[in-house]
C-alpha cells in the first residue's frame, strides 16, 4: 500500500496550495503553514473559531480566526486567508481555506490522532493502531477501514465510531470550503452537516433545491446561490417554487398567516424577477402536492389567499376545537353570588369589587372565557379567585403562561403552581412534538392561561389539542400588548370574532388610581399623549418621568447617569436588582448591545474572566437565558446573576433566584448581558423601575402597544428618555392590526353553522 508523501495535505476541493506570506503582502490573500498553539474561542454550533496559530516557515504566532469545525492544538494546518487589523487585538488572519496536512512519520500520526481530533480514539488505541500499521495508519482509516478489525482491542463497533469520528471531521471542514467556494457562508455548515452527514457535498451537487425544503430559515439562500452557480435560469419551476415557499416562509417570520395571491405574486416578481404567471403555475403545482392551500377570503370573494399547510392546519384546528368546546354539552349556571363571595372572603381575604364579582359569576358559567383589561384593573385577582372557587368545587386546575418569566410571576402572585405551556404539555425538544395531545390529553379540568396575548397561532393549536372537550378554557390577557412573536394575533382574533365570551374589566381600583404609571398607560392605550414630569430634583417624587433628549450620545450618558446615580439615589432602587433598561432596539447607540457593554462597564468593577464572541463575562454580571431548556429548568427570558467562573474550562455558573445553573463552553451561547434587553423580551415580566429609550432612531420600531408594553412593565417607576415626537410616533403606529389571518372569521362560520 503506498504511504503518505512527506506534508501531504489532505487537500481541500479548489484549496489554494501557495500564495504571498504575511510580510510579503499582509493586505491580500495569504497562505500559511503551521499548527494550532491554542484554541481561545470555538462556538461549538457554528465552529466559528479564534486561535493562536505557529506558522513554520516565519516561526512567528499569529491569530487566526473564522469557522473551522474541531480545531485542535497541535493539529498541522495549511491556512488561506486575508489580513485584517483589530482596533484591539491587532493583526488578525480570517480564515478563507483549510487543509489538513497529515503527518507522515508514526510519531507524528501518534500526536495528531492523540491531539482529540477524532473523539473516541485514546492515546492507547491510538498506539495500538499506529504500532500495527506505522505509517499507513491514516491511509487505512481514510481507505480500508475494513482493517481496523486487525488491530487488538478494535472490534468492529469501535472500528466503526473511529471512521464515523474521521468523516464527521473531515467532512465539515471539506463542507465548509465547498460553500466558501460558492459564494455561501461558512457558519451555515455545522447546520447543514446536521441535516445531511458527510453526504452534504453530494446532496447539495445533485438536489441544490434540498436545503430550502429541509433547512428552515437559512436553505433558501443556499438553496438559490448554488442554483446560480449552476446556471439554473430564474424562472426554473424548482427555483419559483422555492421562492414562492420562502417568501411564504418571511411573511409568517413578521407574524402573517397567509399571503393574498395578488400580494404574492408582486414579491416574486419585485424580489426574483419571476413574472406573475410563472410564479402563479408555482403556487397552483404547489397546492397540488399539498404544500400550500389556496382558498377565498369569505369577506371579499375576489380575493384569494394562500397558507402554508401547516400555517392553515394550525389556525382551522384552532376555530375547530374551540366551536368543539364551547358547543360541548355542560351544566348551566355556577355557584351563586352570595357562596362566592363567601369562599374567596375565606380563602383570599378579598372582597371583589361589584365588576370583578359579576365578571367572575359569568366566567363560572362558561366553557371558554377571556378576561381582559388594562394595568391596576384587577385580572391577577380574578385568576386567584376563579382559581379558588373551582378548587373548592374539587376540580382540578392547570396555570400556565407562554414564557418562563410570566410562569413564574403567575406562580408568585397566585401562590399557585404554574407552568409554561411548552412544560405543561411536556414539550420534547427532540422530537420537537408534545407528549400531551389530542390522543394523550391532559387530565386538567380547567386551564387557565396568562398573558395570552404572548400566544402564537402554532402554541394555542397544540394546547387546544391537549385539551379533553370536557374541560374549561380561561384566557386572561391584555390585548393592547405587544402580540405574540409567533405568527398570528390570537387573543385579538378571538376577541374580534364575538364567538367566545369575552369580559373587560375597566374599573381600575383604588390603589391604582392615583398611580401615574397606570394612569400613563391607560392614556397610551387610547392614543393620547401621556402626562409627563420633567426628572428635576425639586419636585415632590413620583412615578412616571420624562426627560427629554434628542442626541443618542446624551441619551446614553443620561441612562447611565440615571442607572448608577440619581435613580439609586432618590428612590433607593439597587441599579441591577431592581432597575432593569428596555429598549426598542438590539442596535444602535441605544440598542442592547452597546448599553449593556456600558452598562456592564459602570456598575460592575470586576475583571473581565471570559472573552467569548459577543460575550465577555465578569462575576456579578446580569444575564438572560435565550432558549427554553427544560432537561435544566431554564427557560427564555429567565434573568440571573454570574456567581462564578472557571475560565480555564470557559465554565460559568448562573444563580437564577437560588437555582444555580452550570454553562459548559458549549452553552456559552445561550446566555446574553441582560443590564438591557428588548421591550419584546421583558413582556411577562415587572420591575420596581424602568428606563425607557424612545428615540427617533428607533422610529421602524416604534408602535402605540410598543410604547404601551414598556410602560407596564414599571411597578413603582417609569422614566422614558428621548424625544416627544418619538413618542407620538408611537402612539400614531398601530400596526399589528394589520397582521394577516383569518381565525376570527373562521370561528364567527363554524358558530353561526
Amino acid at each position: 500500500m503506498p504511504r503518505p508523501h512527506p506534508n501531504k495535505t489532505d487537500a481541500l476541493p479548489g484549496a489554494p496550495v501557495n500564495g504571498p506570506t504575511p510580510a510579503d503582502r499582509p493586505e491580500s490573500a495569504t497562505i500559511v503553514e503551521g499548527h494550532i498553539e491554542r484554541v481561545t474561542y470555538h462556538h461549538p454550533d457554528s465552529h466559528f473559531t479564534i486561535a493562536r496559530f505557529r506558522a513554520s516557515r516565519q516561526q512567528s504566532r499569529i491569530t487566526i480566526l473564522g469557522y473551522l469545525p474541531n480545531p485542535r492544538p497541535g493539529e498541522s494546518l495549511r491556512i488561506g486567508g486575508q489580513w485584517e487589523e483589530h482596533p484591539r487585538y491587532g493583526q488578525q488572519l480570517r480564515i478563507s481555506s483549510v487543509e489538513s496536512v497529515m503527518p507522515a512519520t508514526v510519531e507524528g500520526i501518534k500526536a495528531y490522532l492523540c491531539s482529540g481530533v477524532v473523539k473516541g480514539v485514546g492515546p492507547k488505541m491510538v498506539a495500538r493502531l499506529v504500532d500495527h500499521f506505522q505509517e499507513d495508519s491514516l491511509e487505512v482509516i481514510a481507505a480500508a477501514p475494513d482493517r481496523l478489525t486487525e488491530v487488538k482491542g478494535i472490534g468492529p463497533e469501535t472500528a466503526c465510531r473511529l471512521v464515523a469520528a474521521w468523516k464527521s471531521h473531515n467532512g465539515l471542514r471539506h463542507l465548509m470550503q465547498y460553500l466558501n467556494e460558492n459564494g455561501i457562508n461558512p457558519a451555515y455548515g455545522a447546520r447543514i452537516f446536521r441535516e445531511y452527514g458527510e453526504t452534504a457535498i453530494e446532496i447539495l451537487r445533485q438536489d441544490p433545491m434540498r436545503p430550502a425544503q429541509d433547512i428552515a430559515g437559512i436553505g433558501f439562500a443556499i438553496s438559490d446561490r448554488l442554483l446560480q452557480n449552476l446556471g439554473t435560469p430564474p424562472d426554473d419551476p424548482a427555483r419559483v417554487q422555492a421562492c414562492v415557499l420562502h417568501v411564504l416562509e418571511q411573511m409568517a417570520d413578521n407574524g402573517h398567516i397567509y399571503s393574498l395571491l395578488e400580494n404574492l405574486l408582486a414579491r416574486c416578481r419585485h424580489r426574483f424577477d419571476i413574472d406573475s404567471s410563472t410564479a402563479r403555475a408555482a403556487v397552483t403545482a404547489l397546492a397540488e402536492t399539498d404544500h400550500l392551500v389556496v382558498e377565498t377570503l369569505p369577506e371579499d370573494p375576489a380575493l384569494q389567499a394562500v397558507f402554508l399547510k401547516q400555517m392553515h392546519l394550525a389556525e382551522t384546528t384552532i376555530a375547530a376545537r374551540l366551536n368543539a368546546l364551547i358547543e360541548f354539552p355542560h351544566r348551566k349556571g355556577g355557584p351563586d353570588r352570595d357562596r362566592i363571595t363567601r369562599e374567596i372572603l375565606q380563602k383570599l381575604a378579598i372582597q371583589l369589587s361589584p365588576e370583578q364579582l359579576n365578571v367572575l359569576e359569568r366566567v363560572l358559567a362558561r366553557r371558554v372565557a377571556i378576561i381582559t383589561g388594562g394595568p391596576g384593573t384587577g385580572k391577577t385577582t380574578l385568576i386567584r379567585s376563579i382559581t379558588a372557587i373551582f378548587e373548592s368545587l374539587g376540580q382540578s386546575v392547570f396555570l400556565c403562561a407562554p414564557t418562563g418569566r410570566a410562569a413564574k410571576r403567575l406562580s408568585e402572585v397566585t401562590n399557585h403552581d404554574a407552568f409554561t405551556i411548552h412544560r405543561l404539555l411536556h414539550y420534547s425538544p427532540g422530537e420537537n412534538d408534545f407528549e400531551y395531545n389530542r390522543d394523550n390529553p391532559l387530565a386538567a379540568q380547567v386551564v387557565i392561561v396568562d398573558e395570552a396575548s404572548m400566544v402564537d397561532t402554532f402554541l394555542m393549536r397544540h394546547l387546544l389539542d391537549a385539551l379533553q372537550l370536557t374541560a374549561r378554557l380561561i384566557l386572561v390577557g391584555d390585548v393592547h400588548q405587544l402580540p405574540s412573536v409567533g405568527p398570528g394575533n390570537v387573543l385579538s382574533d378571538l376577541i374580534e370574532s364575538g364567538a367566545i365570551d369575552t369580559f373587560e374589566l375597566k374599573e381600575i381600583h383604588r390603589q391604582a388610581t392615583t398611580s401615574p404609571i397606570v394612569s400613563n398607560a391607560h392614556r397610551i392605550r387610547l392614543g393620547l399623549q401621556p402626562q409627563i414630569e420633567a426628572f428635576d430634583e425639586s419636585q415632590d417624587l413620583s412615578d412616571f418621568y420624562f426627560v427629554e433628549q434628542t442626541n443618542p450620545e446624551a441619551a446614553v450618558r443620561t441612562v447611565l447617569d440615571l442607572n448608577l446615580y440619581q435613580i439609586p439615589q432618590r428612590f433607593g432602587f439597587d441599579p441591577i436588582r431592581q432597575t432593569q433598561v428596555i429598549t426598542p432596539m438590539h442596535k444602535g447607540l441605544l440598542g442592547t448591545i452597546h448599553l449593556n457593554r456600558m452598562l456592564q462597564k459602570s456598575l460592575n468593577p470586576n475583571p473581565f474572566l471570559i472573552h467569548s464572541e459577543g460575550l465577555d463575562l465578569k462575576i456579578g454580571d446580569k444575564v438572560m437565558h435565550l432558549k427554553n431548556d427544560y432537561r435544566k429548568e431554564v427557560f427564555n427570558g429567565d434573568n440571573g446573576t454570574v456567581v462564578d467562573i472557571d475560565p480555564k474550562n470557559k465554565m460559568v455558573s448562573v444563580d437564577f433566584d437560588g437555582h444555580l445553573i452550570d454553562y459548559d463552553a458549549a452553552e456559552l451561547a445561550d446566555l446574553t448581558l441582560a443590564y438591557a434587553i428588548t421591550i419584546h423580551k421583558s413582556q411577562g415580566s415587572e420591575y420596581a423601575c424602568v428606563i425607557v429609550p424612545m428615540m427617533p432612531e428607533h422610529r421602524v420600531m416604534l408602535q402605540r402597544n410598543l410604547l404601551y408594553t414598556a410602560v407596564t412593565r414599571g411597578k413603582r417607576l417609569v422614566v422614558i428618555i428621548g424625544s416627544r415626537q418619538a413618542i407620538q410616533t408611537a402612539l400614531d403606529n398601530d400596526r399589528p392590526r394589520s397582521r394577516l389571518s383569518s381565525l376570527s372569521v373562521r370561528l364567527r362560520q363554524l358558530r353561526m353553522s
